[in-house]
């Protein structure tokens, strides 16, 4: 009886030395990751959407990851670092087909996830979500993490409110609750602290009708983020008056109206398409969102004007255009009057 309850302490202080140094690894995971992760705000308040959300550092220079969303349709996008230090994030490009977006701020040496060493995770595999979830984190307070595994990788199939949303790859499925608001753009990481994915916006699954708790991998989106930073998905940058068109493609001419651009950033939101235009006849309609003019990025009504000075009237003109969660892709032809 002495021998079995000495065998039965022995055991016991060993599972409890094996769970502090668990807990151990694991405050050092947490504590290595959290000074790559940021707090990120700019537009919101409208009909009750949260002006916040999660990014993390993808560079030592500044270079942020994070979801492209209304948020970043703001003047002055703040960028707070897990020190408390604040920077105005400047948009160097999206792919809203990914519902990606790189920020930049005017810092150096600073920690960051390297993309080229993101690894993977099998179902089952022990994971920690890093983001500003209800907007707890204000200054350096650090981000909130949440763990939990992964349950499952899949095909993204879902919607937002009635709407498909435009990524439907695969995707790490969670059961923890990752996916609230101001989590979109947060990082997953396994035990070790090796960047997993991104976390996704708030789904809701249109096969169960569910909400999903999920993370697109880091493989799925590392084409289009090298390719931002290649000077893809971005908007133009001004001055090259040479490669302008000597006669230029205008919105009157493609028959579209804008809403009022009263902002600096004034998202190219569609007012209203005139009869028998040649917008209207390729199919573009009121409260479309112009996303793209050919492969440059238009984050702006200013943006989409200047982007069209770039285009012959005479040519035809394939406009991304956001309708609802949707992308679509729109060719618009010339009016037959204006190519002759």
């Amino acid at each position: 009886m002495i021998v079995a309850r000495s065998l039965l302490a022995f055991a016991l202080l060993a599972v409890a030395a094996d769970t502090a140094r668990a807990a151990a690894a694991l405050g050092e995971t947490i504590d290595r990751v959290q000074p790559r992760i940021v707090k990120i705000y700019g537009a919101g308040g409208f009909r009750g959407l949260e002006p916040y959300q999660s990014g993390f550092l993808i560079s030592a220079e500044g270079h942020v990851l994070t979801a492209w969303s209304y948020v970043l349709d703001a003047e002055f996008v703040a960028v707070t670092l897990d020190d408390g230090r604040q920077f105005e994030g400047k948009l160097v490009g999206a792919d809203p087909r990914l519902e990606v977006a790189v920020l930049k701020i005017e810092a150096a040496d600073l920690p960051y996830f390297n993309l080229a060493e993101a690894v993977e995770a099998d179902a089952g595999t022990r994971v920690l979500a890093f983001s500003n979830v209800f907007g707890v984190a204000t200054g350096d307070e650090p981000a909130s993490v949440l763990h939990g595994t992964v349950a499952a990788l899949t095909r993204l199939e879902a919607r937002r409110g009635a709407y498909e949303t435009p990524y439907n790859g695969p995707a790490y499925v969670l059961d923890a609750m990752t996916n609230n608001p101001g989590a979109a753009g947060g990082a997953l990481v396994n035990s070790r602290g090796e960047l997993l994915a991104m976390l996704g916006k708030e789904l809701r699954s249109s096969l169960t009708n569910t909400w999903l708790n999920y993370a697109i991998p880091i493989a799925e989106l590392r084409d289009a983020v090298d390719g931002i930073l290649a000077g893809n998905y971005v908007a133009r940058a001004g001055g090259d008056d040479a490669a302008k068109a000597a006669d230029p493609l205008t919105l009157e001419l493609l028959g579209l109206v804008l809403v009022p651009d009263v902002l600096e950033r004034t998202p190219p939101f569609v007012d209203a398409v005139r009869g028998g235009s040649p917008a209207e006849l390729a199919g573009v309609l009121p409260d479309d969102l112009v996303v793209f003019v050919g492969s440059q990025l238009a984050p702006s009504c200013k943006a989409l004007r200047e982007e069209l000075q770039y285009v012959d009237r005479r040519d035809e003109i394939r406009l991304t255009v956001m309708r609802g969660q949707e992308l679509r892709e729109i060719v618009v032809l010339p009016a037959e009057g204006e190519t002759k």
